[in-house]
């Protein structure tokens, strides 16, 4: 068995409308191993969602080649069980909610892969259990904040029990609360659950907890490392038009007034202790 679960080889993604082409994605090599938390970062219109399409097979690439656990994007017969390896939690929870009850939206998914009813209702449970939402399991979804519904989304991910769970910006539309709730949920899957998480994103302080990030510009990766090694190098973020952790941040900037502290500074505790 490998243990590599999303391989992208040399991929291009050219968008075609009206005479006009796109390059969204030029010559993409990547490799996730299983159980691998990795962020993607870039701006709008930096091929990040087009990458995250790609790697559940919602888009098919223009050259080059998509692997999911093995399995060639492009075979039309392997399609379902891609998407049952990688499941996509999106930006607007409100866009993947389709039932009036907790408990049937997150049954849909199972519901549609043909699972016994016993096994969905052990599914359900254990997927509201996760995200810690099991006591909302009779309450409307609309009625929710948005971070609730968010977990929830996330749930009927869950519930279909995927391999690798791919979240586009999920916390985009969310206050703080929100998304420290979201990625919370996020955080348990990657290290409980063992669920390899592709997590895009353009919160840096959402990004100091991957295994690895991947920084994204004009449809290329142009940097790579772990969280410190990326944030550590301010000034080239900041040409990028990224910013990097705040505390990261402050440190570079006490670096440059020649006060001795790390380079590769990601929490305020760290911070702390250097000083």
């Amino acid at each position: 068995m490998s243990d590599t679960m999303i391989k992208l080889e040399n991929v291009t993604y050219e968008y075609k409308s009206n005479e006009e082409e796109f390059m969204a994605l030029k010559g993409i090599n990547l490799e996730i191993k299983k159980g691998e938390f990795l962020v993607v970062l870039g701006h709008n219109g930096s091929g990040k969602s087009t990458l995250a399409k790609l790697i559940n097979a919602l888009l098919l690439p223009t050259n080059g080649k998509v692997y999911v656990n093995g399995m060639d994007t492009t075979d039309e017969e392997k399609i379902w069980d891609i998407r049952h390896t990688a499941g996509m939690v999106f930006q607007n929870p409100d866009n993947q909610i389709v039932a009036t009850i907790v408990e049937e939206d997150v049954a849909f998914g199972p519901e549609n892969q043909g699972v016994e009813p016993k096994e969905i209702r052990e599914r359900i449970d254990k997927a509201l259990e996760i995200v810690e939402m099991t006591r909302y399991k009779k309450h409307a979804p609309h009625l929710l904040s948005g971070g609730q519904k968010q977990r929830i989304a996330i749930a009927g991910v869950l519930a279909m029990n995927p391999e690798c769970i791919i979240l586009d910006e999920p916390t985009a539309m969310l206050d703080p609360t929100g998304r420290s709730e979201v990625m919370e949920t996020v955080r348990k899957l990657n290290k409980e659950q063992k669920k390899t998480i592709v997590h895009i994103t353009h919160y840096m302080e959402e990004a100091v907890e991957a295994d690895r990030i991947i920084v994204m510009e004009e449809g290329q990766i142009v940097m790579e490392g772990t969280p410190r090694q990326v944030f550590s190098q301010v000034d080239k973020m900041k040409e990028l038009g990224l910013d990097v952790p705040q505390v990261t941040e402050l440190a570079h900037e006490l670096r440059k007034e020649g006060i001795d502290v790390p380079e590769d500074i990601l929490t305020v505790e760290e911070l702390v202790r250097a000083l």
